[in-house]
């Protein structure tokens, strides 16, 4: 039995008992992409944001001076109409000697799922998991641990963007890149277990290309997922939808209003939906890649 199979049936009893499982709302188009500014982007790569559910904690990746080669940091506001504070590191528990990165949360805030190569894993790169006992206490995080062989292998698995229906059913999407290839990667989907373990993981077909697929990010509401790829010779952000979430994703399309001829990777979607951000390597920023941000308006009388 398939994990494509195990998820549909779950969700699709989800659908006939009133589980979430509407059309997907309409929106305008992105806005053009702004730069968060010199606050929040150096003269390092800063990449792999992801927006608390409150949107007053933005964490991201950076390989600017910490304690390894990649490190995630945090920058909080006020309110969602203030500006960004100073970047402040995690600290040593979340980051190593090694590289940690593109972090994402639980959508009650209390996981923080990410990618490292610290030791202790299975592969190069492995997803692991944090916990907080405080879902707004940003330096709160408990030692990390590793989400097993459903998820981990030998080669290099990053990019978590973690998916949970209101009765409680996740699933896990992220990326693998393919055997024998650093290069390329596909978009994984493992399902979490009734014993809390992590199903095997099953690419999501419908997503991949022949070309480099990775960093999936998914609305809040599964019906909707932003990732970025490089099926036309450049790193460009792409969207798919559905109708409902027992079902596949389609209508695979470039955010045209969004993408430049530099990379533009790594997106990550605000808790209502209408805030994006992503990394660009586009000109004008401060340093090698920048954090960005583009917004959109739900249409009117959109469901």
């Amino acid at each position: 039995m398939t994990l494509r199979f195990v998820v549909a049936v779950v969700l699709a009893a989800l659908v006939l008992s009133g589980g979430r499982a509407s059309a997907a709302p309409r929106y305008s188009d992105w806005s053009a992409p702004v730069n968060l500014g010199a606050v929040i982007n150096s003269g390092s790569d800063d990449s792999g944001p992801a927006l608390s559910k409150d949107g007053l904690s933005l964490y991201f990746t950076s390989t600017r001076p910490g304690f390894g080669g990649e490190d995630i940091w945090v920058s909080q506001r006020a309110s969602t109409e203030a500006a960004w504070g100073a970047p402040a590191n995690l600290g040593a528990l979340i980051n190593t000697a090694g590289n940690d990165r593109v972090p994402n949360f639980s959508r009650d805030g209390h996981w923080m799922f990410f990618s490292s190569n610290r030791a202790g894993g299975i592969g190069g790169f492995d997803i692991w998991a944090s916990w907080r006992p405080f879902v707004h206490d940003d330096f709160g995080w408990q030692t990390p641990v590793n989400l097993g062989p459903g998820v981990n292998t030998s080669l290099v698995d990053t990019g978590p963007s973690y998916f949970e229906t209101e009765e409680g059913a996740a699933i896990l999407y992220f990326a693998r890149n393919r055997p024998g290839n650093l290069a390329d990667f596909d978009i994984y989907a493992s399902a979490r277990q009734a014993d809390g373990s992590w199903g095997s993981a099953s690419p999501v077909v419908e997503l991949n290309s022949p070309a480099n697929d990775a960093r999936p990010a998914v609305r809040h509401d599964g019906l909707e997922i932003i990732f970025h790829s490089f099926r036309t010779g450049d790193f460009d952000l792409y969207m798919a939808t559905r109708n409902s979430t027992a079902d596949h994703w389609t209508g695979v399309t470039s955010l045209s209003s969004v993408n430049t001829a530099f990379l533009d990777a790594q997106p990550a979607i605000s808790a209502d939906r209408e805030t994006l951000f992503f990394t660009s390597g586009r000109p004008g920023g401060s340093g090698g890649g920048d954090l960005y941000m583009s917004t959109r308006t739900k249409a009117h009388g959109a469901p």
